[in-house]
Parts: structure tokens; C-alpha cells; sequence
């Protein structure tokens, strides 16, 4: 397809704005304020997207308008008069290369904690508690109506001043469809009961931002247009508000949601991860617009450029929503409009970017380490101005393959050397639960980058000091992983088999399995899923005070998911101590880290133990006395982005460190992540 003819690079027409193509980030809170205000790391984030060549990025998700909407996601903070010069930093850097900014304006209502910001009551239509962020709202008052409308207004006004291209106001699971939802409104005053009453905020809301931004600033609203919940709002009265909106003069365009978020399940219908099925709701979205005949923008799990065609060739939408994808690419447009689609990263769904937000850090990407590090690291990777290195790299899992590509695009010439027939390390046991199957992108990627850098790979190559040396390298980068590892027992370490046993094939569970996982990550999940799809009776056992706390809310879904369904039984705050046979069984000794003398006993056919990987070192440690710097690695240089690598030892041939589980047991992103600031200093 042509970039003429292509349905994603056509214009759109917004009011007065001319979008470029059709290709939008949604609003989201990626976490990257300081004191609620979009300083450097949040306009370098937003400024990478425009230099991708994305028609309209969204900041926010969403930016609180009034102090009693307590921040619970690194919200911007839309309601101090500071905020508009650094949003007009982004706004001004992302215009120059032809971007439009909006930005997504909220009151969270009882979407927060009273324990955060100002310690103020957090607030709802009636008083009714959301079980995900665990508040008991206080029912809204007049007088608090009456405040907050002005504060929706005095924030328009700001982001206006800011040069902004437009605001959203958000109506999915915060204040405003409080009132709309019959779950959530038990008012019998005004605003309770029917359509016009429960739409009365919102009216008012956008009466009075429109009075104080004029009628040319574009307004829109990102809206649940069918909570999909039996007690919730139907899809006939959400599809009613929108047609209201549309008509109302007063509203530019609809952002449509599908779905509703109390708790962690429902969320993850609304944003589906991996194993979930993609772009859920894009035909109700194209209802909507057919409904309303009106601008329709929507984003859930539309992750590749093709069903984004779709979406735009077919009518069902006027902007696409690709947000998670950006986080894993930001250049997807520049990529399309260069002929270059198979170059573009991948979204896996691995959900790591939301999952870190909700658990209270910056959103990271599982494999672009660059992704909220655009000041460290870059996208682009440029040539390397220093000498042209040779370079061997050990070890074709995540770490590895990210390794040879960066050096590859700096410009050395690289050989990579894989122990096995396959490249992928970890990932290959990853993606053996079918519902993580989209995981092998990671590797998939690479592989088509480093074919398309001419690096080779040699497979079945189980790399011993001659076979390094023999390429004559003066770069050796040792990404040999880890295995997996037992917990220290008092005895029967010789009983148990180790998780990996079970996702890799090579053990049958046989049930009653007890699963002991204090590494309270995918690992562990991974093979008690596997046991209880194969109808084993399981027991998890950890001495967390929750199961997998290294996993977030929406990727805890579907393992609970499955646990529910099998009858898997989880115990907390439990430690396996010891193992011995009788007879045709194993017992297991269980122990609590909060009592010298609790103990207790289960009689099982198997005992599966998770605790993390101890690092594959043989290779570092015997290439170790003969490389030039001992392999020693200023910390402090690397931090500082300069070269890590101080000679120590004159004799030696080569420079070498080591990155990912080779070092420690750690998880895709540190590999990842080691491998592009360590690549991107040669």
C-alpha cells in the first residue's frame, strides 16, 4: 500500500485542527511527574512520540482539577497555575514536528485514597466504596458541586494558556459517570434517578468550560458508553449519552469506553494483556460512531498497524488509539511511512507498563528500555564515533539478542553464540503457557533486526574460552543467563523439582502437588497454572503476605482466574522447611516466619519449588583474568552514561562485562535494559 492511498496517513479534521494522520496516543498517566507537574523525563516521554510521527498525543490520564481528588497515579496536577509553562514546554517541542497535544481532565471521585495528596475525604455520587482503591467515599454536596464545576472551568482555562490543542473530559470510573451509573447513583435528589438527572454534572461540568475556554477550544469527552455490568450503565442508555453529547453543540469529539473497573477482573476487560483477546471493543466503538454519526476516537489493545487499518479503512473510527504500542514503539508512524512495518517493536501485551503504574512506579516497558529514559537512553540507536569493535556475544536469550542488535546499530561487527538450537533463553519457557505465547515477539523481533543487521548467530555453540577467543574479540559481552535454583531446605533438597522442570515438559506433574514460591514471579505462576490446566490438585505456598507480590494487579487476573476455577488453594505467610519420603509420598514441613514454633505438615506426591536462577558463570569466570579490565564495571561511570571499562589489566585482549541473569537472578526488562545503556556506550 502506498503512503498516498493508506487509510492511516490520511488527514483528519478535528474543528479547526488539522490532525496529520490518524494515528493517536490516549490519555495515560505514565507516572513520570515530579510534584504533579510534567517536568523533563514526562516531555521527552510525549516529545519521542511526536519525533515518531504520531498525529495527536494525549497527556494524562488524568490530570486531577481539584485538591480533593487525592493523586493516585502520579496525576498531574491540573488544578495549580505552575503546570502551564511545563505543559506548554511540551506543547511547543511536540507542535514543531507537527504533533498536537490534548490533555485529560478529571475530578477521580472515589477512584483514589483519602491517604494520599492533602488528606481530604474522598468523594463519589452516593457513598460507595471502590473495592480496587478501597475508600469510603463521602456522598457529594451541593457546595461541592458548585466548586468543582469552577475547578473543571479554571483548568480548561489553564490548558488553554498552556497552547494546548484541546482537552478531554474523563467520564470512565471517576467522578462525572458516578452519577451516571445506576450501580454507583442512588441519589433521590436532583441529580439521582432519571437520564436528565444523572447527566445533570456533566452537563453543568461542560457548560461551564465551554463558557470559559469559548467555542473554538476543542472539547472532548473520553466516556463509558456501556459499563458491560448487570447492575452497571446498559449499553442503551451509555449510547444515549453519547448521542446527547454529540448533539449538544458544545462536545467535539467521543473517546468511547467499553466496560467497567471496580476491582482488577473488570479492568482487565477494558484493557485486556496478553491472553485476552485483542481490540475487544472496537465494533461497539464503530456502533457508537454509526450511532452518533459523530467523531469517534477509541483505544483498547489495538496493537498492530493492521487491524489500526482496519479500524479507519472500515469506518469504524476517525482517530485509532495505539498507546500501549507507542510504549513499545514510538516511532510506529514514521515506520509505516517509510515502508519499514516489520521494523516496528511489537506490544506483547505484557501489560509491564500498567502493571508498574498501579503498583506506584513509572510505566516501563518489558522490551524498550528506552521507553521513560529518553534523557539516558535513546530510541534510535546512532553510530558509534569511537573505533569499530569486534564483539562476541554469549547467549541468545532477551539480554543477549538486545546486546548484539545495539551493538550491531552503533556499528561494530558482532557474532552472537547460543548454547541450544533456538534463540530466546527464559522466554521459550515463558511462552509455553499458551496464554504468554505473544511473548516470543521479543525474541521474534530481534531476530528479524539482527538478520537485518547481518549479525550471525551460531546455535548449538556451548561456549568455552577457546571458541570466545578464537574470534579474536576485543568486546565480549556474556549474557549466558541463569538456571533455576532451590530454596535452601534443612533437608529433602534432592525431593523436589524445580518450576522450570514443570513449564518446560520435562516433569509430569502428579497431584497432589505443593508448589513453593518465594520468588513471587511469572516463574512460579507460570507452572501452578500449568499443573492446575492439567487437572492436579495444587496447594501454592508463600512466604509473602500475598501470592506473586512480584506481579501487578492486571497480569494477577488471570492466575486468580484460573486458581478460582480449579480450587487451587493458596496459603500466605508459609515457608517450605524441609521434605523427607514416606513411603509412596513426600511430606512437606511448613513453617511461619512469625512463630519459632508453628509448624505444619502436607502429604503430596510432589514437591515443586521456585526460587529464582543462579547465574551461569563459568564462562565470565574463566574469560575473567584474561580480560583487560577483569571484568570490572565502574558503576558511576555507567550512571554518568560514560565509558564503564577501566583497564586493569594491561595484558588482556579484550574489554567484557556481563549483563541480564548472568549477573543475577533479575527479570527481562533488567536484561534488556542492561544491554542497551552498557551497547550504547561503545
Amino acid at each position: 500500500m502506498t503512503a498516498s492511498k493508506d487509510p492511516l496517513l490520511q488527514p483528519y479534521h478535528l474543528k479547526h485542527l488539522t490532525l496529520k494522520n490518524r494515528i493517536m496516543s490516549t490519555a495515560h498517566e505514565p507516572a513520570y511527574s515530579e510534584d504533579g507537574m510534567p517536568k523533563d523525563r514526562y516531555r521527552l516521554y510525549h516529545l519521542e512520540k511526536a519525533k515518531g510521527g504520531i498525529a495527536l498525543t494525549m497527556t494524562a490520564g488524568s490530570a486531577i482539577v481539584s485538591e480533593d481528588s487525592p493523586p493516585a497515579f502520579g496525576n498531574l496536577h491540573a488544578y495549580a497555575d505552575e503546570i502551564v509553562p511545563w505543559l506548554k514546554k511540551i506543547a511547543d517541542d511536540c507542535h514543531e514536528h507537527g504533533t498536537a497535544v490534548m490533555i485529560q481532565l478529571t475530578h477521580l471521585g472515589r477512584r483514589t485514597s483519602w491517604n494520599k495528596g492533602d488528606w481530604l475525604p474522598v468523594l463519589s455520587a452516593s457513598p460507595i466504596r471502590e473495592p480496587a482503591h478501597r475508600s469510603f467515599p463521602k456522598e457529594i454536596e451541593e457546595w461541592d458541586i458548585e466548586r468543582i464545576v469552577s475547578d473543571y472551568a479554571a483548568a480548561a482555562s489553564r490548558m488553554q494558556a498552556a497552547g494546548l490543542d484541546g482537552i478531554e473530559i474523563e467520564a470512565y470510573g471517576h467522578l462525572i459517570d458516578s452519577f451516571w451509573s445506576p450501580a454507583t447513583n442512588h441519589r433521590d435528589d436532583e441529580y439521582g434517578g432519571s437520564l436528565d438527572n444523572r447527566l445533570r454534572f456533566m452537563n453543568r461540568v461542560v457548560d461551564a468550560v465551554r463558557s470559559a475556554v469559548g467555542p473554538d477550544f476543542i472539547v472532548g469527552t473520553r466516556m463509558v458508553a456501556d459499563e458491560d455490568w448487570d447492575k452497571g450503565l446498559s449499553k442503551e442508555e451509555g449510547v444515549e449519552i453519547a448521542r446527547r453529547l454529540a448533539s449538544s453543540g458544545k462536545i467535539d469529539f467521543l473517546n468511547i469506553i467499553r466496560g467497567h473497573l471496580e476491582h482488577d477482573a473488570p479492568l482487565t476487560k477494558v484493557i485486556p494483556i496478553q491472553g485476552m483477546a485483542a481490540s475487544p471493543h472496537l465494533d461497539f466503538a464503530g456502533e457508537v460512531r454509526a450511532a452518533t454519526k459523530f467523531p469517534v476516537f477509541h483505544a483498547a489493545r489495538i496493537a498492530d498497524v493492521a487491524t489500526a487499518r482496519h479500524a479507519i479503512a472500515e469506518g469504524k473510527l476517525d482517530m485509532v488509539g495505539m498507546t500501549r504500542a507507542h510504549i513499545a514503539d514510538p516511532y510506529i508512524v514514521r515506520k509505516i511511512e517509510e515502508g519499514r512495518e516489520a521494523e516496528i517493536r511489537p506490544c506483547v501485551g505484557a501489560t509491564y507498563c500498567l502493571d508498574r503504574i498501579y503498583e506506584g512506579g513509572g510505566a516501563l516497558c518489558i522490551h524498550n528500555a528506552a521507553t521513560g529514559r529518553e534523557a539516558i537512553v535513546p530510541h534510535v540507536i546512532s553510530k558509534s564515533d569511537g573505533p569499530r569493535r569486534r564483539a562476541v556475544v554469549v547467549g541468545a536469550g532477551p539480554a543477549g539478542l538486545e546486546a548484539a542488535r545495539v551493538l550491531a546499530e552503533r556499528g561494530h561487527s558482532v557474532e552472537l553464540l547460543e548454547a541450544t538450537n533456538e534463540a530466546g533463553g527464559q522466554i521459550l519457557l515463558a511462552a509455553r503457557n499458551p496464554r504468554r505465547k505473544e511473548m516470543i515477539g521479543i525474541v521474534d523481533w530481534r531476530l528479524s533486526e539482527l538478520e537485518r543487521l547481518g549479525v550471525p548467530i551460531h546455535y548449538n555453540v556451548f561456549a568455552g574460552v577457546e571458541d570466545v577467543l578464537a574470534r579474536e574479540p576485543d568486546l565480549v559481552v556474556v549474557a549466558t543467563g541463569g538456571t533455576a535454583q532451590n530454596p535452601t531446605l534443612e533437608a529433602g533438597d534432592e525431593l523436589v523439582v524445580s518450576s522450570w522442570d514443570i513449564i518446560a515438559g520435562a516433569v509430569k506433574p502428579e497431584g497432589p502437588v505443593l508448589l513453593f514460591d518465594d520468588n513471587g514471579a511469572h516463574s512460579g505462576m507460570t507452572a501452578s497454572e500449568l499443573i492446575a490446566r492439567a487437572g492436579v490438585e495444587l496447594e501454592i505456598v508463600s512466604p509473602e503476605r500475598m501470592f506473586a507480590p512480584e506481579i501487578g494487579g492486571m497480569n494477577h487476573v488471570p492466575y486468580a482466574k484460573i486458581f478460582a476455577e480449579k480450587n487451587v488453594r493458596v496459603t500466605i505467610n508459609t515457608r517450605l522447611k524441609s521434605v523427607r519420603r514416606d513411603g509412596n509420598s513426600l511430606v512437606a514441613t511448613l513453617c511461619s516466619d512469625f512463630s519459632e514454633t508453628a509448624s505444619l505438615e502436607r502429604r503430596v506426591a510432589q514437591v515443586v519449588v521456585e526460587h529464582g536462577t543462579v547465574p551461569m558463570a563459568d564462562l565470565y569466570l574463566e574469560l575473567k583474568p584474561l580480560s583487560r579490565n577483569l571484568g570490572a564495571v565502574d558503576y558511576k561511570a555507567l550512571v554518568r552514561r560514560e565509558n564503564p571499562i577501566a583497564v586493569r589489566n594491561p595484558g588482556g585482549t579484550f574489554d567484557m562485562f556481563r549483563i541480564g541473569d548472568a549477573v543475577a537472578s533479575r527479570n527481562i526488562h533488567a536484561g534488556i535494559y542492561d544491554a542497551l545503556r552498557y551497547g550504547v556506550l561503545f
